[in-house]
């Protein structure tokens, strides 16, 4: 068909002003552009707003800009579980990014320690924009390819100068497995005609929801535990170039505005970051932020919420790095447009806040370069001159039967280039270092508090994360630094036995490796007493739980035999023993009825609404990273057609789980008599104990003495209140039961657990049933009212068994999986998947 050149020109000039009319929306004081720069309209073949854009376009529209502009480059700094590529888009100057090598040397020169530069205004300000964090919080990635294409193709004087005196690195899209998880939500039920009715399925998302990444955890938790490859690439970036500006943006409840930081007055008693962070630097930025968006009209507020005590968010772990992180959270129109109290809400007009912070902060930062330079110089020269209020030079650790779990750790200090020396068998780590500051958050407990209301978690000395038995010294020897793990653990190959291999329980990895050799066709037996033995390795003593795999009683051949149990060896690197008797030189022989073979688990999961995504998806994440073992996750609406008698342990976390009717329960409650064990986290063991289904108790509080009058208290304080009695996050001590087999593996019958919830259980009535209970002053750090300590945690059981006919339910009333990072008290978790078809209760 013959187009006439009339209609064409009209065409064109038709879409030029509906591009022009799109940009003036977000960037009309930007003009003028290169036209020679495709808009994201012009490659998307959308406006910005106008759709959600999914992770591969936000990806493939900055390598075009990459291409064709000198001002851009881009590179990947990981991939994410779903094998989506992580990229860093960096925007500069021509000449900037010509001499990036030279500048990144320039800047790291006044985060090191041992230089003494001075040309704080010389060098230009290295600045990372980080979005989208949250996968369903989605405006923040498409404001970052508003802000990509302004910095590529504006030759405004104010973008100009932008670009001659900063490196902006912009992170597009942090969390892509969970963004790409809500945009296929939203588009997909995004009609024609859009509704703006907030119960419409595009505003509803189905579980688990697109907040989370691949295996259901908030990536805004784990900058500082590091657990997933989103995070250890972004920490690997971010220790090799140190910026002095990180934002971090967010959406919030659609009845929100908009936030911008100073957050309410920090936590903590005594914090660790220095004042000029959060009390200069922030009002200094909030003052940009606020004139940008007043000059728009849009309504924000700063100080009443949020709270930057947690070092694991992305607005307050490059704090501790020596930069400004800043927290923006904007309300959302989780979707395209929703009602609100003031109207409605657009999905464009929520980029257009977070574009308008997004500039603010670069204004903000160019102009205060020097103060920013000359702030991060003085936060790692204080680091190695400061003298800790605790009088301690460093802290020292050891751990004798469980090598893997202390490489563990190693390797998370190490991520955060904390400098650590071994001497020995022990490990020192030192104060005096740049990294002092995470040094005291790895180690440091705390237990007097200037709030007492938290968003977040209030307890994160890591070291007991991996229960690791430490002292802080008052004086170091430092000994032979450590900069990798790859060659830590030294184990002996084993050596062909022809009667008995041995491998003990205490190695966080013997777990994993019990699996490998149960899928390979072997029979494991586990030892419900200690003993010592001669081996291959001369006499050796075994704990509870230890493994024995008798040769003889294999359907396999001894050569056979041998060659899995090499591999096994090489594959979780643990010590693993030959003995050619079955003789003890003292406790059970190996013949004994204390050797008890192990089933293979086959477990199940249930998820689904009404359960909670986090703890699912650090059960899931558990066995399937760690274990190597599958895990049947059957969604809640397929329970009543799921067949229970396929698998031998059921796995339920926190939930209402409404939708199971008394038929249900029911089934539940006999599949458990026939011998299989059902395992329930905090509120599923609550809800387990109100079902019926075991004849446990919750712990009651203490009765006091009972006044006819109740003090008056202001209204404004009600929430305050509230708050301080809920349990947000904190560490506390148990007493363990070390012979019963939920504690088999553990030396030491105290270990700290994570607590972040009001599941309260009272001991057993059967005396051997209260495997872990809070001991008599269990706080290790973090905030609890008086209250909840001494009528609820100090009276109450941690960890509870409860028989059904011949099976058991195990209950935990604290989370043992937490955050995928607490390697202390996952045996707990191993012990109860491996062991718990032995686990006989008394009556």
């Amino acid at each position: 068909m013959k187009i006439s050149s009339s209609f064409f020109t009209f065409f064109i000039t038709f879409l030029f002003v509906q591009t022009l009319t799109a940009q003036n929306y977000y960037f009309k004081d930007k003009a003028p552009f290169d036209e020679k720069i495709p808009t994201p309209k012009e490659f998307l073949g959308y406006g910005i707003g106008d759709h959600h854009t999914r992770h591969d376009l936000i990806v493939a529209y900055l390598t075009k800009l990459a291409e064709v502009s000198e001002r851009a480059s881009i590179g990947i700094y990981g991939m994410t579980h779903e094998k989506r590529k992580l990229v860093m888009f960096a925007v500069s100057s021509p000449k900037n990014l010509q001499n990036l090598a030279s500048i990144k040397k320039q800047h790291l020169a006044f985060v090191d320690t041992n230089q003494n530069v001075k040309n704080y205004d010389e060098v230009p300000v290295i600045i990372n924009l980080g979005y989208n964090v949250h996968g369903n919080e989605p405006s923040s990635a498409e404001a970052a390819l508003l802000t990509a294409y302004t910095l590529v193709a504006s030759n405004s004087p104010e973008v100009l100068n932008y670009l001659d005196n900063a490196v902006i690195f912009i992170d597009p899209t942090i969390n892509p497995d969970g963004r790409d998880r809500h945009t296929q939500w939203a588009n997909q039920y995004q009609a024609k005609n859009l509704v703006s009715d907030n119960i419409d399925a595009e505003h509803t998302e189905a579980w688990p929801r697109g907040r989370t990444n691949h295996y259901w955890f908030d990536l805004n938790r784990d900058w500082l535990l590091g657990v997933h490859p989103e995070s250890k690439g972004k920490l690997k970036w971010m220790h090799s170039w140190y910026p002095n500006v990180v934002t971090d943006f967010h959406e919030m409840g659609t009845n929100s505005h908009h936030f911008f930081e100073p957050m309410k007055p920090i936590g903590s008693w005594d914090p660790i970051m220095p004042k000029e962070n959060y009390e200069d630097l922030n009002n200094l930025f909030a003052k940009y932020f606020s004139k940008a968006l007043d000059d728009v009209g849009s309504l924000y507020y700063t100080k009443e919420s949020f709270d930057g005590t947690y070092p694991g968010y992305g607005s307050s772990y490059p704090d501790l790095q020596g930069g400004l992180a800043l927290l923006f959270e904007q309300a959302s129109s989780r979707g395209h447009v929703q009602d609100t109290d003031y109207g409605k809400i657009t999905f464009p007009f929520t980029i257009r806040n977070q574009y308008i912070s997004t500039f603010a902060t670069i204004k903000a930062a160019v102009e205060n370069k020097a103060f920013l330079r000359e702030y991060q110089q003085k936060f790692f020269k204080t680091a190695v001159t400061k003298k800790a209020k605790s009088g301690f030079a460093g802290y020292e650790f050891e751990e004798k039967y469980d090598k893997n779990r202390e490489k563990a750790f190693i390797d998370q200090l190490l991520t955060h280039k904390i400098k650590v020396y071994k001497n020995g068998d022990k490990y020192t780590v030192p104060l005096k270092q740049p990294q002092h500051r995470m040094v005291q958050t790895m180690f440091e407990t705390y237990n007097k508090y200037r709030d007492s209301v938290f968003y977040d978690a209030s307890a994160w000395s890591v070291a007991n994360f991996y229960n690791i038995k430490y002292k802080g010294v008052k004086s170091v020897k430092l000994g032979t630094e450590i900069t990798s793990t790859e060659k830590l653990i030294n184990t002996t190959p084993i050596a062909k036995a022809e009667y008995a291999y041995i491998v003990n329980w205490d190695d966080y990895n013997t777990p994993a490796a019990l699996y490998y050799l149960q899928s390979k066709g072997l029979k494991v037996a586990s030892a419900f007493k200690p003993f010592s033995i001669n081996t291959s390795q001369g006499e050796q003593s075994f704990n509870y739980g230890s493994l024995l795999i008798p040769v003889s009683k294999q359907k396999l051949k001894s050569d056979a035999v041998y060659k899995i149990i090499k591999l096994a060896q090489e594959k979780f690197n643990i010590p693993v023993y030959g003995t050619n008797s079955g003789f003890s030189v003292k406790g059970i022989d190996l013949g004994s009825n204390n050797f008890r073979v192990l089933q293979q688990p086959k477990a199940a999961l249930l998820i689904g609404e009404g359960t909670s995504s986090y703890e699912a998806g650090e059960v899931w994440h558990l066995l399937d990273t760690r274990v190597h073992m599958p895990i049947t996750k059957i969604r809640m609406q397929n329970f009543r057609r799921a067949n229970l008698d396929k698998y031998n342990t059921l796995v339920m976390v926190s939930g209402n789980y409404s939708t199971l009717d008394s038929i249900q329960i029911g089934n539940l409650k006999n599949w458990v008599s026939k011998g299989n064990t059902l395992i329930t986290i905090a509120g599923a063991s609550k809800w387990a104990i109100d079902k019926k289904i075991v004849k446990e108790r919750f712990t009651k509080k203490k009765k006091t003495k009972d006044t006819s009058t109740v003090k008056r208290l202001p209204y404004v304080e009600a929430s305050e209140h509230a708050g301080r009695e809920r349990i947000g996050g904190v560490i506390f001590e148990v007493d363990l039961d070390v012979t019963h087999p939920l504690g088999f593996g553990y030396r030491s019958s105290k270990v700290p657990v994570y607590k972040n919830n009001l599941v309260f259980l009272a001991p057993s009535k059967s005396a051997f049933a209260t495997v872990a209970k809070y001991t008599e002053n269990p706080h290790i750090d973090g905030f609890v009212s008086k209250r909840n300590l001494e009528h609820f945690i100090k009276p109450s059981a941690s960890l509870l068994v409860s028989a059904i006919g011949s099976g058991r339910v195990v209950l935990f009333a604290d989370n043992p999986n937490f955050r995928g990072a607490w390697y202390g008290t996952n045996k707990l978790f191993f012990n109860a998947m491996f062991l718990g078809s032995e686990i006989r209760v008394p009556r």
